[in-house]
């Protein structure tokens, strides 16, 4: 491989370097320098100029080819993984917003630079081209989730979904500020339970980094928390995380802006948030909720149960005692007051389950 890219890069200096030449003698003759008939006077001068200039260019090419070539390899490799963790739907409307650029480019430079040849109308004309190029790209890209026609719709479907997938697996993960600073999302994408493409927008992503320079110590050190788990997650799993650009500028509220979001790419919004979880739920949007997960995980307590607790404080309510199994579920002891720092016997009598967490109620054996 390394053999056929140097011969191959080498026979390209050899052609280069005659066309150098060729170009050279052309501009010598323009400026009156040589006569247009060198060739045929001075065959062996025409013959050697060209010999020198292919056999220079040869050379240099030869010599840089193969740390030339393996770093443009690299560097397609980079682009290469960079344009495969950006959505389908980007890509194709980035594309389509570059080709409006190019074409509002180039009606402009034909009306108002037409027939002027100097290198200053050049240089704006590659001026115009890259401005109008660079803003047709990114404005395809950031507004088209905005179009609301059916096609573009069912378009962003077939390409986030995909045909054999099921809807729930493969839909969007639009990451909340909370569950990325909890940092069980890890846990449960190192597990593989989280599946689909994992969505930061920018707000949040914002949101985390003006935590993280908070002056209050307990803020800052969860906003680097957060920041270290995104890091963590694309570095040691691998994972993909797409940072969305998408902003709403009629709300300064994180939570709403989370919302529209995830009803506009039709994902699920991932927190541990119990007010967010209830809005969401009233909008008709889905929730994963990371607290949900953690109590389904919980081992199951009936009723008439008996078990084993230790006392280890009062409750709210008189003669209430408190005690904890050991994955933290609260219970409630009736009459646990009078043993508290004891180890009893204790009989279930209710268990109330809410996306907060569990909470179980008991009495003393009798």
């Amino acid at each position: 491989m390394k053999k056929t890219m140097r011969w191959v890069l080498t026979a390209f200096g050899v052609l280069l370097g005659l066309g150098m030449v060729n170009e050279l003698m052309g501009f010598m003759v323009s400026i009156k320098l040589i006569s247009p008939d060198h060739a045929d006077i001075y065959p062996w001068v025409s013959l050697t100029a060209y010999i020198l200039g292919a056999g220079i260019f040869a050379i240099i090419f030869y010599l840089f080819s193969i740390p030339c070539g393996m770093a443009f390899i690299r560097l397609m490799r980079w682009i290469e993984g960079k344009l495969s963790s950006v959505p389908m739907m980007d890509m194709i409307f980035g594309s389509l917003g570059l080709l409006l650029g190019v074409l509002l480019s180039f009606l402009i430079t034909f009306m108002f630079m037409w027939g002027h040849s100097t290198w200053i109308y050049t240089v704006l004309s590659v001026g115009v081209y890259i401005l109008f190029g660079y803003l047709g790209t990114t404005i395809g890209i950031k507004r088209w989730r905005e179009l609301n026609f059916g096609w573009v719709r069912k378009l962003q479907q077939q390409t986030e979904k995909g045909p054999a997938a099921p809807d729930h697996a493969a839909s969007l993960k639009v990451l909340d500020t909370s569950v990325i600073i909890d940092g069980r999302i890890f846990d449960l994408c190192k597990t593989g339970f989280i599946e689909g493409a994992l969505v930061l927008p920018n707000f949040v992503l914002k949101e985390l980094r003006h935590i993280s320079d908070s002056a209050d110590p307990l803020k800052r050190n969860r906003g680097r928390r957060g920041l270290d788990i995104l890091s963590r997650m694309q570095k040691e799993l691998g994972i993909q995380i797409q940072v969305d650009e998408q902003d709403f500028d009629d709300t300064d509220e994180v939570d709403v802006k989370l919302l529209k979001l995830a009803r506009l790419r039709g994902g699920y919004v991932v927190t541990n948030d119990y007010n967010l979880n209830k809005v969401a739920g009233v909008s008709g949007i889905q929730v994963l909720n990371i607290n949900d997960l953690a109590n389904a995980l919980k081992p199951v307590v009936l009723p008439g149960e008996e078990m084993l607790v230790q006392i280890m404080r009062e409750g709210k309510e008189q003669n209430q005692g408190v005690a904890y199994l050991d994955d933290g579920t609260m219970i409630v002891v009736e009459n646990g007051r009078k043993c508290i720092s004891e180890s009893v016997w204790v009989v279930v009598t209710s268990v109330l389950q809410t996306s907060a967490g569990r909470m179980i109620f008991a009495k003393l054996k009798e």
